[in-house]
């Protein structure tokens, strides 16, 4: 089958558009996936919009494909994109985005059922009453363990104070609901080092929270351990402030300052006391030191060298090895 090169779909002129999309990247989610789809259209049906769900295929090595085309051959509001192979959920999420045809907004949720779906209706209303974007936020995380909501919390704190004027919400996953034009602004952003929750706080827009209670995951195992949410914050640390490299500057500035300071009293007491020969631990810990301060400032410039040099070589973001659109038809005369 042919492959094709991620650029943002264009709809036909006499395509049918639906009100609202719903976006849904999968990982290996085979076990929830109909428990999920079971919950989710009842809940859209009762907004009374036409919608349709994109259910993205993140190259998934279970049966999460197939769940996904027989969801598709029994629901035509089903629009399928199956990705050549794993790209991560940022990207993933990018390609529902870019495949939603949606003319009114869009809703991004996982299908964990964390985010539970019932929680869809309070974001269209909040919507409704004129905000572009209406982003759902934790009032409890059932399910999570003591060090993953402290780490969490400390990330935030972090991007809050080095964000710069990006304003990241506390407590506020990919859960959300964005306009139409929130979303085209947001899918003008190509960046290969893609952080949706930043990104989502960078367009702007009048925004609203919403909160809500997440739930414990209902099948399946997480895909986020320890190690990739340390990768995930890096890459929202990176993304959106210099700040590292500003404390690299500093701890560079405090060294320098603390090794005059030593080097005035080391004279001092050579004047005064002459020049006994110094202990050699004494020597390799300084030496030690320095080294560690001058690897751990190359690391941070770096981390930041290695996005300068994915971004120039400008590859696409995803490949699709298929797109199934919806054949959700054409309503719009019923919401006028």
């Amino acid at each position: 089958m042919s492959t094709q090169l991620a650029a943002r779909p264009a709809l036909p002129v006499h395509a049918a558009r639906p009100a609202l999309s719903v976006v849904v990247p999968a990982f290996d989610e085979e076990a929830v996936l109909p428990a999920f789809h079971a919950r989710l259209v009842p809940v859209m049906e009762a907004i009374g919009l036409p919608f349709e769900v994109v259910y993205v295929n993140d190259g998934s090595r279970d049966g999460t494909l197939g769940v996904m085309l027989a969801l598709r051959a029994q629901d035509p509001r089903v629009s399928l994109v199956n990705l050549s192979r794993n790209f991560g959920k940022e990207i993933a999420l990018t390609a529902g985005l870019d495949h939603a045809a949606a003319d009114q907004a869009v809703v991004v949720i996982d299908a964990d059922l964390q985010d539970p779906p019932e929680v869809i209706p309070d974001l269209v209303a909040a919507w409704r009453q004129g905000y572009d974007v209406a982003y759902a936020r934790r009032r409890a995380r059932e399910g999570e363990t003591w060090l993953k909501k402290a780490t969490a919390a400390g990330f935030y704190r972090v991007m809050q104070r080095i964000g710069g004027k990006v304003d990241l919400p506390a407590d506020t996953g990919d859960f959300r609901l964005m306009s139409r034009r929130a979303l085209d602004a947001l899918l003008a952003l190509r960046e290969q080092h893609r952080f949706m929750k930043g990104l989502f706080a960078w367009v702007g827009f009048p925004s609203i929270p919403v909160p809500y209670d997440r739930a414990p995951r209902a099948a399946g195992e997480t895909k986020w351990n320890y190690w990739r949410l340390w990768n995930l914050s890096l890459e929202g640390i990176t993304a959106f402030t210099v700040g590292p490299l500003k404390v690299a500057t500093y701890l560079g500035l405090a060294t320098a300052f603390g090794a005059a300071i030593y080097g005035i009293q080391l004279i001092i007491r050579t004047i005064l006391w002459g020049n006994p020969v110094a202990g050699y631990p004494s020597l390799m810990a300084v030496v030690l030191f320095l080294g560690g301060v001058q690897l751990m400032t190359l690391g941070i410039i770096g981390e930041y060298l290695g996005r300068v040099f994915n971004e120039t070589k400008r590859r696409p973001l995803y490949i699709v090895e298929r797109h199934l659109p919806s054949e959700a038809t054409d309503q719009r005369q019923a919401r006028s």
